[in-house]
């Protein structure tokens, strides 16, 4: 079920990126924020190889676009969605990869950066990991709801 409700949120981002054109999709929210559409595919890519690949399995991993910030959301002329698009399935595939055959219960490792943040553990089940990706594809896809609204007024999935 985690599994399932993950793979709709993923597929609504992509949704939301339907049809659109490269200026559409490099159009900025509201100020002050500069988020965009292809930001929001760039920083959930990051967010595939962070959990999926650094925190599950404990790899060092780098950054999925390195001149796209610390968070995956700057953008650059030449990176256009098709771009995009492919790192971001390529991630989610090695995230679908590494956790075939997990139990819930296993654990993997934040960085100790984080501990902090999770009241001094470092340890996270794939239950806790999947749960906290569903809550962020869900966060993002609000912001791309209102993206997707400004640009064109599409709104729904």
């Amino acid at each position: 079920m985690l599994e399932a409700w993950l793979d709709f949120h993923r597929e609504t981002v992509a949704i939301k990126c339907a049809g659109l054109d490269d200026a559409q999709l490099r159009e900025p929210s509201a100020p002050p924020s500069s988020m965009t559409l292809l930001g929001l595919v760039q920083h959930l890519a990051e967010v595939e190889r962070n959990w999926f690949q650094r925190v599950w399995p404990g790899q060092d991993a780098p950054p999925v676009f390195k001149d796209a910030g610390p968070d995956g959301f700057a953008l650059t002329p030449e990176r256009g969605i098709e771009e995009a698009l492919n790192a971001w399935r390529a991630e989610i595939a090695r995230g679908r990869e590494a956790i075939a055959g997990a139990s819930l219960d296993d654990c993997g490792t934040m960085p100790e950066a984080a501990a902090p943040l999770l009241g001094g553990t470092r340890q996270v089940s794939l239950r806790w990991i999947l749960l906290h990706i569903i809550e962020e594809y869900a966060r993002h896809n609000g912001h791309a709801d209102l993206l997707r609204e400004r640009i064109d007024g599409a709104t729904g999935p």
